[in-house]
């Protein structure tokens, strides 16, 4: 989001919550999470604040972590990878250019003890942030964590997802859950499918410190707007934390082109094996540029580049998406310039006609600067929940 969208929404957010004694908790701000992130929101409340000539207590909860702090882990062998990850190395924490640490929700209620009206946190898993509230005045922790779960993103978990978000009631022995537009409604349906959304498995969340299991969830309509959930169990486990990071990948160029021909459309895939070794010898015989000097990947949407087609299905028409990676954003951009005249005249197989292709524009290359890859995704085993999150208490406003 914008400075200009977060703005827009805390103005209408921080005066409510301030009048009615309600403490306004955000996680990931800057969805990296990053400290600079949390001090770009952190920014804006205060200029709120002063604007509207009131004051708030902000908590700032930092994830940010410092390479040497998680190599101290790594040595004592408190690191573990997640699939499809393998084991970390100091050589993949020193290369992050940012390395995150999930905040569970014990940095939040620690928040929220200190009197906090405002907490911003750096990175933080969705449900913590809608839990803590719920498990720090002592409600059970399976109904406090399948409630926030389903509550993770608003109106998903209605029939009508424009429509707005939700409340959730969190009693000891369950959770009731009802759409704040009055036209909109929660099912069962809608209800249950929640626990599909950004989750691999839809009867198991695992949470910092907990894996809540919703295998034995009864889901039940109260009336047409609501529903009432019960059943689900909660195990505790030791204390981990998840560490996100990613590092420098190169520079990427990329280049777009539209294909209708419905000869080479019948012949997609080999003609695209034809064009990346026809485009890899031109690539080292013009450039002398070999294959581990770069990267090039064609990806048909439309035939394949998402899910397989149905064997004998022939597309209509194809975009075909070119991407060049390679150390210098200069090398990318030679390295896709040479490969488009081969994009304008192709041919399937010898002697077919040349084929037509359209470029929505020109020039055709796009450079897409410095581009990142995911590293670090790992959980690192703590002796507290909250060991590896700082927290700043600062009076704003007037």
């Amino acid at each position: 989001m914008t400075d200009a969208a977060i703005q827009r929404d805390l103005l209408q957010m921080i005066p409510a919550q301030l009048e009615r004694g309600i403490p306004l908790i955000i996680g990931s701000c800057g969805t990296c999470g990053s400290n600079q992130g949390v001090d770009n929101v952190a920014t804006i409340c205060r200029s709120i604040l002063k604007e509207l000539g009131l004051s708030a207590r902000i908590a700032k909860i930092y994830s940010e972590q410092e390479p040497a702090e998680i190599e101290t882990y790594l040595k004592r062998g408190a690191v573990a990878p997640l699939a499809p990850m393998k084991d970390l190395s100091v050589e993949t924490i020193r290369a992050c250019r940012r390395i995150v640490a999930l905040a569970g929700h014990i940095p939040f209620v620690k928040a929220l003890e200190a009197g906090a009206d405002i907490v911003l946190a750096g990175r933080a898993t969705d449900t913590a942030v809608i839990s803590a509230f719920a498990l720090m005045h002592g409600f059970p922790p399976a109904p406090a964590w399948h409630a926030a779960k389903i509550a993770e993103c608003g109106g998903i978990c209605t029939e009508d997802v424009q429509l707005g978000g939700v409340m959730i009631d969190i009693d000891a022995g369950g959770f009731t859950v009802e759409p704040l537009h009055k036209e909109n409604r929660c099912t069962p349906r809608s209800v249950s499918a929640h626990m599909l959304y950004e989750n691999s498995d839809p009867f198991k969340l695992v949470e910092p410190g907990i894996v809540l299991h919703v295998n034995e969830a009864v889901y039940t309509a109260l009336d047409e707007r609501r529903v009432r959930v019960t059943g689900a169990t909660a195990q505790e486990t030791a204390p981990t934390i998840k560490l996100e990071g990613a590092r420098h990948a190169g520079y990427q160029t990329v280049s777009f082109v539209g294909i209708a021909d419905p000869g080479l459309l019948a012949n997609i895939d080999s003609w695209i094996e034809a064009l990346s070794i026809h485009a890899r010898k031109r690539i080292a015989g013009v450039l002398g540029y070999t294959v581990g000097d770069y990267d090039i990947d064609f990806r048909p949407y439309g035939a394949g580049a998402l899910n397989p087609l149905p064997a004998g299905t022939v597309p209509a028409e194809v975009g075909l998406m070119v991407v060049v990676t390679a150390e210098t954003q200069e090398k990318a951009s030679e390295i896709l310039k040479l490969c488009n005249p081969l994009l304008l005249h192709f041919p399937y197989k010898r002697n077919a006609p040349l084929p037509s292709f359209a470029f929505p524009y020109s020039p055709a290359e796009i450079e897409r600067g410095p581009v990142y890859e995911f590293c670090l995704n790992h959980v690192v085993e703590v002796n507290e929940p909250g060991e590896l999150h700082r927290m700043v208490i600062e009076e704003a406003g007037q």
